[in-house]
């Protein structure tokens, strides 16, 4: 997918400024660091380009060279395979190990030559500047320029059979797809990544009339899903009034799996940013949102005063939390890997590894385990995560039902609920990925990779 960033006029062109420095050279030094950022030190890039708290190089950005950054950034780590593909034929010999500031100057500027509306000349001219200007990158100014030229060259012929050829994700995230759900899906979802998700959103009423005030369409499930935004999600009709939020289509299945929970007491486990809480609301359930961030839990109540919506906040440890009631049902949408968040967030696979999700999982099960005590019997317990792997998803809940006595699976049942069938398993769990939900075009098709499972306790 192509993003667009800043055109003519701005500081994608190296002119000199009042001050003597190359408009354009500041974003591109930050770009640079912050990919470094995510691929040394597997750095989240959502931290790196928070307005507030972000780097130090980025907030020193006016807005249009952030948004120039942030557009780098993701097409660079979206399309991170090809890009290293293209740029090693051009090599006579491999960069050496050491020579990871290289390396990143070639990935910035060739994301801008071969993705985005940067002119080449542009993105060469700056990519060189920005190699003389670092020492550990001087001498290799002359191999910036003459690879990035070639580059810019040969891209109109060997872009398309490079993306055809190559599969975009470091070795251990493909491979854990591959054993999961096959090669034919695994490519599938591979190739869902490299386009931006549209954007979802939950309404409180009348999908249908919001499908058309927001230039959308409904999907089965009831979310109103558009491609492109036409301003921002704060200027959009209906967001002051607080008649929606937005909420990926697979996030907002896991709370509609309790059923009727009218006049119930349910606890949202791990609760911020607060969709699913807003969700459980609206069904009419007396709802206690618990969340171990005080930052987390502002926000989550910061989006509920926005949707006129109510919870009692609990700011704790799920683990140290014991009320002083059971509660008749529970939601645990546990921290996970987040790989199923790939097409909004491309440096998870570079951020995380399989020891990552190997942990994640067991502090899941314990996360868990702890939710069953926290609803009555014959309550119901729905675990739901936004993960790919099977290892916090499908086989983690078979092995904590074939563990934990006083727990049963409840499996969700076809016709249960609308537009959830297609993503049904055979044990009556839920499964989503982004190559799942095809429509007329990438760009409005699929779905975050989500798991989720409903449980009754018995005891």
């Amino acid at each position: 997918m192509v993003v667009t960033p800043p055109r003519r006029g701005h500081s994608a062109y190296p002119q000199r400024n009042a001050g003597d420095e190359i408009a354009g050279l500041a974003a591109r030094k930050a770009a640079a660091r912050l990919l470094a950022a995510v691929i040394d030190a597997r750095t989240p890039l959502d931290g790196l380009t928070d307005n507030e708290h972000g780097h130090p190089q980025y907030k020193a950005l006016d807005s249009r060279d952030r948004a120039l950054v942030r557009a780098i950034l993701v097409t660079a780590l979206r399309h991170r395979m090809t890009i290293a593909g293209l740029l090693s034929k051009r090599l006579e010999k491999p960069l050496p190990p050491n020579a990871t500031a290289l390396s990143h100057i070639l990935h910035v500027a060739a994301a801008q030559i071969l993705f985005l509306d940067v002119p080449d000349s542009a993105a060469v001219d700056l990519a060189v500047t920005h190699a003389k200007s670092d020492p550990r990158t001087l001498r290799f100014s002359g191999l910036v320029n003459g690879v990035l030229r070639s580059l810019a060259r040969a891209k109109e012929t060997e872009l398309a059979p490079a993306l055809a050829a190559t599969r975009e994700a470091p070795q251990w995230f493909s491979e854990r797809l591959t054993a999961a759900y096959g090669a034919d899906k695994a490519r599938a979802v591979l190739a869902a990544h490299r386009h931006e998700a549209p954007v979802d959103f939950t309404v409180k009423a009348d999908p249908a009339a919001w499908a058309e005030r927001l230039g959308g369409i409904v999907l089965p499930t009831g979310t109103v899903r558009v491609e492109k935004l036409a301003a921002n999600v704060a200027d959009l009709p209906g967001f002051t009034d607080g008649a929606w939020w937005v909420q990926d289509a697979a996030a907002s299945l896991p709370a509609r799996l309790f059923g009727d929970i009218r006049g119930q007491r349910v606890a949202d486990l791990c609760a911020a940013p607060g969709g699913k809480t807003a969700q459980l609301i609206l069904a009419g359930a007396q709802v206690t949102a618990i969340d171990a961030s005080k930052n987390r839990l502002a926000r989550l109540k910061q989006n509920l005063d926005r949707l006129g919506l109510t919870a009692d906040l609990v700011l704790t440890d799920l683990l140290d939390y014991r009320p002083a009631h059971l509660f008749d049902a529970v939601l645990l949408d546990a921290p996970c890997s987040s790989t199923g968040t790939v097409r909004r967030h491309p440096d998870v696979p570079w951020t995380k590894t399989m020891a990552d999700v190997e942990k994640l999982a067991d502090l899941q099960c314990r996360l868990l385990a702890h939710a069953v005590g926290l609803v009555r019997s014959g309550g119901r317990i729905v675990f739901s995560n936004c993960s790919l792997d099977p290892i916090e998803g499908e086989e983690l809940c078979r092995a904590f039902l074939a563990g934990k006595p006083g727990v049963a699976a409840d499996p969700i049942r076809t016709g249960e609920f609308a537009g959830v069938d297609p993503f049904l398993t055979s044990d009556g769990t839920l499964r989503t990925t982004p190559a799942d939900l095809a429509l007329e075009s990438p760009g409005i098709s699929g779905l975050d990779g989500f798991f989720a499972a409903r449980m009754r306790r018995t005891d």
